[in-house]
């Protein structure tokens, strides 16, 4: 991704650090996250309920890997019983702006994805 600024971070380059934090953000699961998040903070259950077909695994996976990546603020709340409430870094808030924008752009194609799919 050619870029003029001078940025410390390359996604193209092999090594670069920022792949990481790439895969886990555009992957399926890491987005729809973001997205359900990007509301309000979200109980466990709750997001497992929001998004659609994740399982337990790989729900705790995906939230584990945004929340190191320092996406995503998991919150223990001392009440009986306890819970826990996860939210958005201001740094998720930054990345699940642009997600929903993808979302969107996908919505805005979608009658003509279906429109090829169809004649094919």
């Amino acid at each position: 991704m050619a870029d003029s600024d001078d940025r410390p971070f390359d996604v193209m380059a092999g090594a670069c650090p920022s792949r990481a934090v790439l895969e886990h953000v555009t992957s399926k699961w890491g987005s729809l996250t973001l997205a359900a998040l990007s509301s309000e903070p979200a109980r466990f259950g709750e997001l497992r309920r929001t998004i659609g077909g994740i399982s337990e695994k790989m729900l705790s996976q995906t939230l584990k890997s945004l929340e190191s990546d320092g996406l995503v603020d998991r919150r223990v709340q001392s009440t009986a019983p306890l819970h826990v409430d996860y939210a958005l870094t201001p740094s998720g808030q930054t990345v699940a702006q642009a997600v929903r924008v993808l979302v969107l752009a996908v919505y805005d194609v979608m009658p003509e994805v279906l429109k090829v799919a169809d004649s094919a």
